[in-house]
């Protein structure tokens, strides 16, 4: 089991987590289409050379993002990457991925 975060803009919070569930991510026993979420301040600079959704290049962009965090069995992690990255307006999505032990 994995646990899966990534941050995201509000236009596409939803896309996201559907794209996830959709791939088989946030499922818990008998449970699906589960996740947590918050809000909070993102930052970045995009470089020369990059196509940043939102921002300037050259310049430190601050935007309100999601925090969304979300269990994913061993079976489906890597097309639940996928769909985020797919699913994501970013060029290059932020998003980490942990190993979870059963204890």
């Amino acid at each position: 089991m994995y646990k899966m975060c990534y941050f995201v803009p509000e236009s596409h919070l939803e896309i996201t987590k559907t794209a996830l569930f959709e791939s088989g991510a946030g499922r818990v026993g008998d449970y699906d289409c589960c996740a947590w979420q918050c809000k909070g301040q993102g930052q970045f600079r995009p470089l020369d050379g990059s196509s940043p959704y939102l921002g300037k290049t050259g310049e430190v962009e601050q935007v309100e993002e999601f925090r969304v965090e979300l269990v994913c069995r061993d079976e489906v992690i890597r097309a639940a990457v996928q769909a985020l990255k797919t699913s994501h307006p970013y060029e290059e999505p932020a998003y980490e991925v942990f190993r979870m032990e059963d204890l």
